[in-house]
């Protein structure tokens, strides 16, 4: 057997130290920013969380309140849909006709949509509800978006996305959507360095069993939370907007069938409210829509102007999803236009499904289900971290802060690249990139201070 030889103190040497891994300068970090960030951002998650549980309890709670307005006694012959609206519009002479919803079942109304009503908000309409049978009005309640949410589910989708504050309050679920992935992912890298002995969770107690539920919890739902966070930011106001000038460069916007008289696809979208029925009516022009295959769900939108056409669409979300669309003429009763969901390009295909399960609606019930797991799982995985935050202080303080600096510890080759990719990031999606920014130069000028002060902080020791 081969032994070492021995030193000039005569004594045999030892191991050899391990050499440090790529990983050792980056994890203080990466454990900084997750720290802070989830501290500083948790509070906009957590309204998040509670308000997208109560938005995917929506659907099914708006069957239950609205249960009068939503189902009919199953007649024997629908009248048509020309009767119907004039049965609608008798009832609620006031605004101007903007969309027709045809009893998609058996058990099902017709919904009858007005714009420019009184009372009724802007981007809304009202949905007056009628008996496909006997052509009663059953009610009248305020619509809005393309899913047909009623007020219910409009009150919590709005309390969503910007809290009731308008667009200004859009900018809270965009600074969510936009950090939520950041702090996944910083939580998983640290959660995977861990060794895999030091994960049970039996027989451990206090702040390390609240870490390692917190970890794992996190690693279940992190798929989810990074759905959740690319699909939030497509429609949000400033990464939305540039996600959406991106799919436009690359000619991937979502078409629409074109709303003039003849021509092909257009990129505007296809017509505006119209006054009511014109030319052959709209018992014709959804006839010619069924030749083409548009089965139910579908919404007639009536001529926006002399020199436009009825445009017919399908309205289902769910899967299959149908989104066919065709544009009629009102003077003939032909097609002039037919656009098939299966010609969309593939990023509009991509997030027309991403914001339907985003919504709920894609899957129905399941994906209601799934999301209201992972609005819980964020919540639990909240209160956790600040459990955490409040378990690593003591005598009841809130817990110390991770030690500042640890970006000094990283090497050039690596801090550099990752400076340049953060930047570009921060520019695509500036609700991160802003953050981000100040919360480094905040850390630069207090460990300034702090070194001025002769207490720079290096590896949570002071010099």
């Amino acid at each position: 057997m081969t032994t070492a030889a021995p030193t000039a103190t005569g004594e045999a040497p030892g191991p050899a130290a391990p050499k440090p891994s790529g990983w050792a300068p980056l994890r203080p970090m990466v454990l900084r920013l997750h720290f802070y960030a989830g501290i500083l951002v948790a509070p906009f998650l957590l309204v998040a969380a509670v308000t997208g549980f109560l938005y995917a309890a929506s659907f099914q709670a708006e069957k239950i309140v609205y249960a009068h307005e939503l189902t009919v006694p199953v007649g024997d012959g629908k009248l048509p849909i020309g009767a119907q609206v004039a049965a609608a519009r008798k009832a609620h002479p006031e605004g101007t006709l903007s969309a027709v919803r045809p009893s998609p079942s058996k058990d099902a109304p017709t919904r009858v949509l007005l714009s420019g009503v009184p009372g009724v908000g802007k981007d809304h309409t009202l949905a007056v509800f009628v008996d496909p049978y006997t052509g009663k009005v059953r009610g009248a309640l305020e619509q809005y978006g393309s899913t047909g949410a009623l007020p219910l589910r409009t009150w919590i989708d709005e309390f969503h996305r910007d809290l009731h504050l308008g667009e200004n309050g859009r900018l809270y679920s965009e600074l969510a959507a936009s950090w939520l992935w950041v702090i996944t992912g910083g939580g998983l890298v640290l959660w995977f360095a861990r060794r895999r002995s030091r994960r049970r969770l039996r027989g451990t107690s206090g702040r390390r069993r609240t870490l390692r539920l917190h970890g794992t919890v996190g690693v279940w739902a992190a798929a989810g939370f990074f759905f959740l966070s690319a699909t939030g930011l497509t429609w949000s106001t400033y990464a939305g907007a540039t996600i959406a000038e991106l799919r436009t460069s690359l000619h991937q916007a979502t078409p629409s069938v074109s709303a003039s008289t003849g021509g092909e696809h257009a990129g505007h979208g296809s017509a505006a409210a119209g006054g009511g029925a014109h030319g052959v009516g709209l018992d014709k022009v959804l006839a010619a829509a069924r030749a083409k295959g548009l089965s139910d769900p579908v919404e007639i939108v009536p001529p926006a102007g002399a020199s436009s056409t009825y445009v017919v669409k399908q309205i289902q979300r769910s899967w299959p999803e149908k989104q066919d669309s065709v544009a009629v003429d009102p003077a003939t009763g032909e097609v002039t236009d037919v656009l098939r969901f299966a010609d969309y390009p593939v990023l509009a295909k991509l997030t027309r499904w991403g914001i339907d399960l985003h919504t709920g609606v894609l899957f129905g019930i399941v994906s209601q289900l799934a999301l209201m797991a992972l609005s819980l799982c964020l919540v639990l995985l909240i209160v956790w971290g600040y459990r955490m935050w409040w378990q690593r202080g003591r005598a009841g303080a809130f817990g110390r802060p991770v030690p500042r600096g640890a970006w000094q510890q990283v090497p050039p080759q690596i801090l550099v690249p990752g400076m340049a990719a953060v930047a570009v990031l921060g520019y695509f999606v500036p609700l991160l990139g802003i953050p981000l920014a100040a919360f480094i130069a905040v850390d630069v000028v207090l460990g300034e201070i702090d070194h001025r002060r002769g207490r720079r902080t290096y590896g949570g020791r002071t010099a």
